[in-house]
């Protein structure tokens, strides 16, 4: 069992504190704006019939997500690290892509194809490009679980699943909840594919509230609301989070006999595997491949202005993704190593601004860069922080994962042969920890390059994304126009999305 160290540093606690002081402006700029509304106004849009139909047909998309993921997740990374499945190289490096593909490119296709819509349409869209979200982290997890145990449940008479059940999954319980919690709160979170589905959750009546009806007070509450089940989200996932801790284990060291699947359940598994990445991968990429080959070529201006969004994509994932590991350094080095109440609720305050919808932080940055500095109004810089903003949870667990995995005992053998405390959080702590805060970066960078609602509203006069261009052109059925963006976009998003299963290779190869 890790033993935690009880006394954080103050100077941790002070960066942490700023960082969640800097996360918290939006809601304070929500909640000031819904104070200075027309009295009752507030209330009025709390306890209207709408309201609440909001809130159930919202956590009733996030959970059945949610548990879809983790029912398809779960069996995935299974097949892929502990069976003798033929081709488990490629299909350690498909399982991850769908994360390259942007939900309301996965949603515009599918809506082509066929009649889904509503609930349905956004469940099954949603689980498809949020499943790796489970897969990848589980898939480590599972590589790095104690089996012996297992063995011997099974020589003491207990099937495989229960067997599984008893010793394998208490283990990777963690991971599990981990990504279950990224899921959850990016559905909640969710515009496009809300919105193309016509499903009336939290996101598309704020964004309808905002610009279409001008119910300023229906928007503000709905976001608040909206906070309040992402912070509830993660009190839940801290809570089985403690109560797994103490079953984490290090590294195995022995070599593994895969688990061997005959004939039939080769065949049962490759199936499966292959529908569910024809319809996460196949079914958005051949559609937008079969909109281009159909439009007219594109013009030299068209051309040079694809360009320029494919650079301005990359160059702010970058740039958001090193932001938001950047803010995220303190908070997860104080969740691995303290487990205190004061960093407990400077872990939970991280999460405040992922509840928010886009369009809010937009909105909350448009005013306060206004206020406090409009030098950076409709800038670049604007932008970035909001990303580093929205996505430094993403950031923050990865890096309290990777830094937990650190045994404490080699800290302690650095200190003790003279090095200092700094020293030894270069040379140890952050020397084994890079690869998985790297990681963590390039999963902010890939979902950066994906942002719609906060780019659309806070980016500079002239100045486009993949993402924007691309709703843009689908927003006035310019299909055929916008489909070289959306391949584009799903290149772009493919390269941090290879390299993350390249990691997971590597990691496996090394043992």
């Amino acid at each position: 069992m890790r033993v935690l160290r009880r006394r954080p540093p103050v100077a941790l606690l002070v960066l942490a504190a700023v960082v969640v002081a800097l996360l918290a402006t939006p809601i304070v700029f929500v909640v000031a704006d819904l104070a200075q509304q027309p009295d009752g106004g507030a209330w009025r849009s709390f306890w209207r019939s709408r309201t609440w139909t909001l809130t159930l047909n919202t956590v009733g998309l996030v959970g059945a997500t949610t548990a879809a993921c983790l029912l398809l997740g779960v069996p995935t990374a299974y097949l892929v690290t502990r069976t003798n499945l033929a081709w488990r190289r490629g299909w350690l490096m498909l399982v991850a892509l769908p994360l390259a593909i942007p939900s309301y490119v996965a949603g515009f296709a599918w809506v082509s194809l066929t009649p889904l819509r509503g609930f349905w349409g956004s469940l099954i869209v949603l689980t498809l490009v949020s499943t790796p979200y489970v897969t990848l982290p589980v898939a480590a997890a599972l590589r790095r679980a104690e089996t012996d145990t297992e063995a011997v449940a099974r020589t003491l008479g207990a099937g495989p699943w229960r067997a599984f059940v008893t010793t394998t999954l208490p283990q990777i319980a963690p991971a599990a909840g981990a990504g279950a919690l990224l899921v959850a709160l990016y559905c909640l979170a969710e515009f496009g594919v809300v919105s193309v589905m016509r499903y009336p959750a939290f996101t598309w009546a704020i964004h309808t509230a905002f610009s279409g009806s001008f119910n300023r007070s229906l928007a503000l509450t709905l976001s608040l609301l909206l906070v309040a089940l992402a912070l509830g989200v993660v009190a839940a996932e801290r809570a089985v989070r403690r109560r797994a801790v103490g079953q984490l284990t290090p590294p195995a060291t022995t070599a593994r006999t895969p688990i061997r699947l005959r004939a039939p359940g080769q065949l049962a598994a490759g199936a499966g595997l292959t529908a569910v990445t024809v319809a996460a991968i196949g079914v958005p990429v051949v559609t937008m491949l079969e909109r281009a080959a159909r439009s007219i070529a594109q013009r030299e201006a068209e051309l040079e202005r694809l360009l320029a969004a494919a650079l301005a994509t990359v160059g702010l994932g970058l740039a958001g993704a090193a932001l938001a590991t950047l803010l995220a350094l303190p908070i997860g080095i104080l969740a691995a190593r303290h487990r205190t109440r004061t960093v407990g609720a400077l872990e939970t305050g991280t999460y405040l601004a992922h509840g928010l919808p886009g369009i809010v932080l937009g909105l909350s940055m448009v005013y306060l860069t206004l206020a406090l500095l409009p030098g950076i109004y409709q800038t670049m810089l604007a932008l970035v922080l909001a990303y580093g903003i929205l996505f430094v949870p993403k950031a923050a667990g990865s890096v309290r994962t990777a830094i937990a995995q650190v045994p404490l005992a080699l800290e302690d053998a650095s200190r003790t042969l003279g090095r200092s405390r700094a020293g030894t959080s270069i040379a140890v702590t952050g020397r084994l920890a890079w690869p998985g805060i790297t990681a963590g970066a390039l999963l902010v960078a890939l979902t950066v390059m994906k942002e719609l609602p906060a780019t659309l509203m806070l980016r500079p006069i002239g100045t486009d994304t993949l993402a924007t261009r691309l709703w843009q052109l689908t927003d006035i059925a310019a299909y055929g126009a916008a489909a070289p963006y959306a391949i584009t976009l799903v290149a772009v998003a493919s390269v941090p999305a290879l390299l993350l299963s390249r990691g997971t290779l590597t990691s496996e190869e090394a043992r």
